[in-house]
């Protein structure tokens, strides 16, 4: 069996993210079999025991999430010339009078802040913010398993082998793309569910089998809803609440 590099390991144990494994090795706070490890780049058996020590473990608790009904218009990412950035709703005053999150709001959670996926300009719902590495991993890591749900609103014919294609049998830049879950929500609007995230994936899609995209709106991340979140409101994802 071969060593591998304790960071990796780290990540791939859902303990963190590489970028703060790095971190915490760093600053003492990792230990291997019970011995505290400090050199970066450090390798070891993948059966080997890991532990974070007490600090470490309390720097996680006090990572906040953060879910934001983004409206179209704002960038998910990076600000674009004439847009700006989803994050910058975030703010005291737009958090969710509804929320019910025991958690008061600090400028220190904006720090470190950064969004766990994206969502087109033109699209809303559903848009998380983390600082928590291991739930970063969780939604946009090459191994996540978290399906993710959307309303999209449609113009043009659908016929029956069309909507089969949808479900599967389409490809995007070469490759073909999972199985996915898409009927009819009503008369001009489909249910799209995604276990993956190309860049504007669902309206290629559409594309491919002659439907035009006038609306698209996320709902739901894994098993947390936007249910009656405003457009432009936030709040904090909840003790216990998971994806």
């Amino acid at each position: 069996m071969e060593k591998v590099r304790l960071s990796k390991l780290m990540s791939q144990q859902g303990l963190c993210s590489r970028r703060e494994a790095d971190g915490y090795i760093e600053r003492g706070w990792v230990f291997v079999d019970g011995e505290r490890i400090t050199e970066l780049g450090t390798k070891i058996y993948p059966a080997q025991k890991i532990k974070l020590n007490n600090t470490a473990q309390a720097q996680q608790q006090g990572q906040v999430t953060i879910l934001l009904n983004k409206p179209i218009g704002y960038v998910s990412g990076q600000p674009e010339p004439g847009y700006q950035p989803a994050i910058s709703l975030i703010r005291r005053e737009s958090r969710f009078p509804g929320d019910q999150a025991a958690q008061h709001f600090s400028p220190l959670h904006l720090k470190g802040l950064a969004p766990a996926g994206r969502l087109d300009i033109d699209s809303s719902g559903l848009l998380v913010f983390t600082q928590d590495g291991r739930i970063a991993r969780q939604l946009i890591g090459a191994e996540s398993r978290v399906d993710k749900e959307y309303l999209v609103r449609v113009q043009g014919m659908l016929s029956k082998h069309a909507l089969g294609l949808l479900n599967h049998g389409l490809s995007l830049d070469g490759e073909e793309l999972k199985h996915a879950e898409v009927s009819w929500q009503n008369q001009d609007q489909l249910r799209f569910i995604l276990r993956e995230g190309k860049k504007r994936q669902i309206r290629r899609m559409c594309e491919l089998v002659g439907l035009k995209v006038t609306g698209l709106k996320r709902i739901r991340i894994g098993k947390v809803k936007l249910g009656d979140l405003p457009a432009g409101e936030w709040r904090y994802l909840r003790h216990g609440e998971v994806f």
